[in-house]
Formats: C-alpha cells, sequence, structure tokens
C-alpha cells in the first residue's frame, strides 16, 4: 500500500500489530524493546498516516483513505498523543523507582509501604489507599494506609483483626480471588443493611468508588491493595491495570520482608 511507503520497516511491524489488537507490553516483549518506546513509534505512525485511533490505523493499513483533516484537528491530534506518552513515560517511571525502593530498603515495609500507596494515589487520580494483610477465614488486618480519613482510620484501629461478611468489597475479593470495582459502595444493598464495614467506609471515610485488588504470592492470598475516591467517579481499567501492578510491588515487599526476617532469625 502507498501509505507504507512513508513508514519505516519497524513502523509497519508496530502499526501492524497494534491494529491487529496487541498491547504495547506484547509488541515491546515481541521486537525487544521498550514499551515507551512503542508508544513513540505509534506516535509518529499516527502523526504519518494522521489517525488518531486504532480504528483509523486499521482502516488506512487496508487502503482505504478518510476523511482530510484540517491543521488544527491534525495539531489535536498529535498534542493528544504527546500527552499520552508523557503519561506511560511518568508511569513506567514511577513503577520503576518504587522496584527500586523497595529493593533498597532490606524488608523496611514501615518505609516502603506509604511510598507505594502514596504512588498509586497520585497516578490512579485516588483520595485514599489501604493495604490490608490477610488473616485467613476472610478476616483481614488494616496495616498501611494513606491520606485516610482520620475517623475511618480510627475505626480500623479499633477493630484490629476483624472479619468481612461475604457481600463486602473484601469479602467478594476474597472468595472470587479477583479485583472487586465498585462504582458507588453507597448504592449498593449492603450499604442498607448496616454492614460495619460499608458504614465505615462510606461515612466514616466518605468514599464512593472504590476497588480492591488482591495481592497473591503464587497461589495464596497475602492481602488486598485498595484504593477509594470520595465522588462517583468509576475508576477505569487502565487505573484499574495501575493498582494491580502496585499492588504486585506491595507483594515483593512483604515477601522480601518475610525473607529478611527469617534470615535474621536463622542467623546466631
Amino acid at each position: 500500500m502507498s501509505e507504507r511507503a512513508d513508514l519505516s520497516q519497524r513502523e509497519v511491524q508496530i502499526a501492524q500489530a497494534y491494529a491487529g489488537g496487541q498491547t504495547y507490553q506484547s509488541i515491546a516483549d515481541t521486537l525487544c524493546i521498550a514499551p515507551s518506546t512503542v508508544r513513540t513509534h505509534l506516535a509518529t505512525i499516527y502523526r504519518k498516516l494522521e489517525v488518531s485511533s486504532k480504528l483509523e490505523l486499521a482502516t488506512r493499513l487496508k487502503g482505504e483513505v478518510p476523511e482530510p483533516r484540517s491543521p488544527s484537528e491534525l495539531a489535536m491530534v498529535v498534542s493528544e498523543l504527546a500527552l499520552s506518552l508523557e503519561e506511560a513515560i511518568s508511569r513506567e517511571k514511577t513503577l520503576s523507582e518504587v522496584l527500586r525502593i523497595i529493593s533498597a530498603a532490606q524488608g523496611d515495609l514501615e518505609a516502603v509501604m506509604p511510598l507505594i500507596l502514596t504512588h498509586a494515589l497520585e497516578l490512579c487520580d485516588a483520595e485514599f489507599g489501604i493495604l490490608f494483610e490477610y488473616q485467613q477465614d476472610s478476616r483481614f488486618l488494616a496495616n498501611h494506609t494513606m491520606g485516610i480519613p482520620r475517623p475511618f482510620e480510627a475505626w480500623l484501629d479499633d477493630q484490629g483483626v476483624f472479619a468481612v461478611s461475604p457481600e463486602t468489597g473484601l469479602g467478594r475479593m476474597d472468595g472470587q480471588r479477583t479485583v472487586i470495582n465498585i462504582i458507588d459502595v453507597k448504592s449498593e444493598a449492603i450499604y442498607r443493611t448496616e454492614d460495619p464495614l460499608r458504614h465505615a467506609t462510606a461515612d466514616l471515610g466518605g468514599a464512593r468508588s472504590f476497588v480492591a485488588i488482591p495481592m497473591l504470592a503464587g497461589d495464596t492470598l497475602v492481602g488486598a491493595f485498595t484504593i477509594y475516591r470520595q465522588t462517583v467517579r468509576p475508576f477505569s481499567d487502565e487505573s484499574t491495570r495501575l493498582a494491580q501492578l502496585f499492588a504486585a510491588q506491595s507483594v515483593i515487599a512483604l515477601e522480601n520482608a518475610r525473607m529478611i526476617k527469617a534470615i535474621q532469625q536463622a542467623t546466631p
């Protein structure tokens, strides 16, 4: 096709893969490059082919010519792509920094967890977050918090280790071992049953939208990584994926701390 003459061989590979449904990460893995490099290539591809979406890209690669765009529309597309690229690079730098902090902390969870939660809240645009340690039999302990309203924090402190009902976000996460994304904690039936955790979350914490990520070490549930918004703003798939990455890093920190503690206890 004539449009491909404007693209390098690598750009053609990336364009075809992305239009075919592959993700940045899968393309990066196949081509042995960084995901940020894939995004940079896609920004160039979009500019050269004058497209602004995956659908338009697929159409153009088939040889179909879209309606011509005005210079202002093209400038807007390029600006949006540049902003998306900057945000993606910022996310990757943040995740790399968190991994560096975990490695350097030598098992010091009090130093690591607040930083993980802080970065997660910033990138996921959430007001507060809690890392719950799983205690078996649907029981949890709020071990680390960030940005949490004081009344909710005091309630969690008073509870210590507490059991959750199967209808709560944590209970459903425990039962299903999957991400639980709640649009509005006050709109669910459990809020009208006077469940203590749901009322504390909504009334003391002021939470409305909420996501709980299972923290798994292999097949074992070790905790829950939860983030909250105090307005009804459901978490997008992208925000949920970011939260899952931070949950995975929290598991690494926990496992590092346990391993270091075991070594210290075994050393005479």
